[in-house]
């Protein structure tokens, strides 16, 4: 097969599995040696430059990077990658001084943020440096969106959302809150250049059941009941509490309903319990605060008596799948359930609303009532408007929305300079050796058996007596860097060259894992099937060298190398060589675009 170009930025990209599965693909290894380092500021700003919120998401973030991680193929458990980033936030000191800071001189354009959410934070922390004017409107009184108003303080304290929203709005952003824009229209009638949507999706979906006018006072909307905690116009529930839905928000739900006097609280949901959307460690945390799931129960009806809400009754279902192995919900035939309660929440989903957008100015929606973006540049059917984060492709995380922020904003500044929004950047590189000797290395290579180490939490009976309490007290610096020493190093690569190979395989004969094989060259199908330790897993590419003096070829299954080092420690002509690879994402550039005069 056709020798491994490992100049092609993805290549060794793939290769570090955290950073290939992180939406804005934070250089994780990297920041992790920083911590172990105890250089917290360090890791802080790597982190921010790419996820913007470190804080926010070292708390929140649903953790993409970590089931991808490759301490997976040592032992269960991934390297706590959320966590660490936590601790860089906690431990980092005044950053203030590391900031940017505002442009000295407008660029002449101006850009409108529709919504305070981390998607339009992100293109007005990229744009703002460059000169850009930037105005962000949102109806709340404070800037986060979602973050702060649908994310309990128990699990994200509002004092780390005002740190890091501060230090975007302190690049220059002009902020107009407590203004709900009712006219997409009227907004460019303002003049704008360019226009980002990022203002998410705020209506939560109902349940047209019998009872449910009825019991009306009583049944709530999830997301409109965490803001509504949030802002202090809640601060109780009724006794017995039934959740309805399986993600994250429900959780949220029933953490927040336990805290403001639901002592009996049960999340009811569909499907099976595996299959719930919520993240293992969100579901886990509902569970150790004695919140019961009660899963394969389908709502029938809303139960009450003289107008007011008596309890629920379901049909008990399971599934059954079919050939392809789609799955649907077949009722058991056993008798319906009837579970009394004094209040029902919500939270079976999220659904766009784009009411202020109006139908004649160029925007295009699909079926669904979603607006038609193009998944690479974010860019709308109207030339000028832009859309990202849960607005654009529907409800996900705060890491993919900053990631569509980021896309967003280098189409925003292309549009405005005159280049084709289509062209992207492509992500800076560098590859360095790390030889300090013939077999010293500038980092730790060592790769031992160490279980993940849990994060201390919050007395129960304390967390659950005050809502604002934070659960998760983070790790301190003492674990932070025992954490930290799980990292394989999945960034620093295995780097072959095959003109200094005497083909002695002793790099073969102490790899841990039989990652290396020197055969004869085939097809890659058929060569997979030949190598030391048959590579199955097609989506990572092998790495293979060009032809060597026998003939014969190196072949290295990328999937399950540990990054160890000792191929490079035991050859004997330097022919591995272990190089430590960084790849920076493309962001907006500084003073890139000036407006000429007409």
């Amino acid at each position: 097969m056709k020798p491994t170009d490992i100049s092609d930025p993805n290549y060794f990209h793939k290769v570090v599995d955290c950073q290939w599965a992180c939406p804005a693909h934070t250089p994780v290894p990297e920041y992790i040696r920083l911590i172990a380092d105890g250089r917290y500021a360090d890791a802080y700003m790597i982190n921010w430059k790419s996820n913007v919120f470190p804080g926010i998401l070292g708390r929140t973030c649903d953790r993409p990077c970590e089931p991808a991680c490759r301490r997976g193929r040592v032992e269960q458990e991934p390297v706590a990658i959320c966590r660490l980033k936590r601790v860089a936030a906690d431990y980092k000191g005044d950053v203030s001084a590391r900031m940017p800071t505002p442009a000295a001189t407008r660029n002449g354009y101006r850009v409108a943020c529709v919504g305070a959410g981390p998607a339009s934070l992100t293109v007005a922390r990229d744009l703002a440096p460059s000169g850009y004017q930037v105005v962000v409107y949102d109806s709340a009184p404070h800037g986060g969106g979602f973050i702060r108003s649908q994310i309990p303080k128990f699990r994200l304290p509002e004092s780390v959302i005002d740190e890091e929203v501060g230090y975007i709005v302190d690049l220059g952003v002009e902020t107009r809150y407590n203004s709900y824009v009712s006219s997409l229209k009227s907004l460019l009638n303002e003049g704008y250049d360019a226009i980002f949507v990022g203002s998410g999706a705020p209506r939560g979906r109902d349940l047209d059941l019998p009872g449910r006018t009825e019991a009306a006072a009583n049944i709530h909307i999830g997301i409109d009941w965490l803001s509504s905690v949030s802002f202090g116009h809640v601060s109780g529930i009724g006794r017995r509490v039934l959740v309805l839905g399986g993600g994250n928000t429900a959780m949220d739900c029933c953490r927040s309903a336990r805290r403001l006097g639901g002592a009996e609280v049960k999340v009811v949901v569909r499907s099976g319990f595996e299959e719930m959307k919520a993240s293992p460690w969100e579901k886990q945390d509902a569970m150790n605060e004695d919140i019961p799931i009660i899963n394969f129960h389908v709502p029938k009806s809303f139960e009450h008596k003289e107008g007011r809400l008596v309890g629920m009754t379901f049909e008990k279902v399971h599934a059954e799948y079919d050939e392809k192995g789609r799955r649907r919900l077949v009722p058991t035939g056993e008798p319906d359930v009837f579970m009394e309660c004094d209040d029902v929440l919500v939270a079976v989903g999220q659904e766009n609303a784009f009411p202020w957008i109006e139908k004649d100015i160029g925007i295009e929606f699909d079926r669904w009532g979603m607006p038609k973006v193009d998944e690479a540049t974010f860019r709308s059917t109207h030339p000028k408007v832009f859309f990202g984060g849960d607005s654009a492709f529907g409800p996900k995380n705060i890491i993919w929305a900053v990631a569509h922020g980021h896309q967003a904003a280098i189409s925003i500044d292309k549009l405005c300079r005159g280049e084709d929004v289509a062209d992207r950047p492509p992500p800076m590189t560098t590859l360095v050796s790390q030889k300090m000797g013939i077999h010293e290395w500038s980092y730790d290579n060592d790769v031992a058996i160490d279980l993940r180490y849990k994060v201390p939490h919050t007395e129960k009976a304390v967390a659950l007596a005050d809502i604002g309490a934070e659960v998760e007290l983070g790790f301190d610096p003492a674990l932070a860097f025992k954490e930290a020493q799980r990292c394989l190093n999945c960034d620093v690569q295995t780097v072959f060259a095959p003109k200094l190979c005497i083909e002695c395989d002793a790099c073969v004969d102490i790899c841990p894992v039989d990652c290396i094989t020197f055969t004869e060259d085939g097809a890659e199908a058929e060569l997979r099937t030949r190598l030391n330790a048959p590579a199955h897993n097609t989506t990572q590419e092998l790495y293979v060298s060009s032809g060597l003096k026998t003939g014969r070829i190196m072949a290295k299954d990328e999937d399950v190398c540990l990054h160890c080092g000792l191929c490079a420690e035991r050859c004997p002509t330097g022919a591995w060589d272990m190089q430590r690879f960084l790849l920076d994402m493309a962001q907006v550039k500084p003073g890139s675009a000036v407006r000429v005069p007409a």
